[in-house]
């Protein structure tokens, strides 16, 4: 049985943590891999405040996020995720979020650099599943 674009979204989201989260420094793209969590198509990825991101976020809370290619090939289906993003210092965030990757950057969830960024998307499109055309998901 053949699985909506939905489905197939879900999938990408659940399999795929590492993707690129892009931003807008002097009006130009910036673009970085990040290390997003889905829960319900609301991502949630950590940063540092003292980052870059953070201040270009400030200015404008817009965001680009590719997340899902494989590297396979033509076929290896992945999402465009456009967004917006907000800071949340909540303490439960941080604990759901925390895993032992982050330790090189951050002592622990209640390092207080520690900001989780969430990211609401205003449209997600399921990309290159194998030549049909992008499909919008709704949300």
């Amino acid at each position: 049985m053949a699985k909506t674009a939905k489905e197939e979204a879900l999938k990408i989201l659940d399999k795929n943590m590492i993707g690129t989260m892009a931003t807008v420094q002097g009006n130009k793209p910036h673009s970085r891999y990040m290390t997003f969590f889905n829960d319900n198509f609301t991502l949630y990825t950590a940063t540092s405040k003292k980052t870059h991101k953070a201040e270009e976020l400030k200015q404008n809370p817009n965001t680009h996020i590719l997340l899902g290619y494989d590297g396979h090939g033509f076929g290896d289906s992945f999402l465009e995720i456009e967004g917006t993003v907000i800071e949340s210092d909540d303490e439960a965030m941080k604990e759901k979020v925390w895993n032992k990757a982050l330790k090189g950057w951050f002592d622990g969830p209640e390092d207080p650099d520690l900001l989780i960024l969430k990211v609401t998307p205003t449209q997600m499109r399921l990309m290159n599943t194998k030549g049909e055309e992008p499909q919008v998901i709704e949300l």
